[in-house]
């Protein structure tokens, strides 16, 4: 009996590491992904002031891109 006892601790104490590992991990995935989005929402930001303040240039920078993509997805 004291052996089963001692097992069935065992497996509760392993059960609660693996259950405070996961909640741990989950919480660091919860930040990367908030930390994710705010970069996300500044270089939208930065992006949307340049070419507020730059139009023509981005114009020209949107027209090189597309004149690229097309040369290497046209599959001669």
């Amino acid at each position: 009996m004291e052996t089963l006892d001692k097992a069935l601790n065992s497996a509760h104490e392993a059960v609660d590491k693996i259950s405070c590992a996961g909640s741990q991990a989950a919480e660091a995935l919860g930040e990367k992904g908030q930390q994710l989005k705010n970069a996300e929402k500044r270089l939208l930001e930065n992006c949307s002031g340049y070419v507020r303040d730059n139009p023509v240039t981005s114009l020209g920078i949107a027209v090189a891109a597309g004149f690229l993509l097309s040369r290497l997805l046209s599959g001669r």
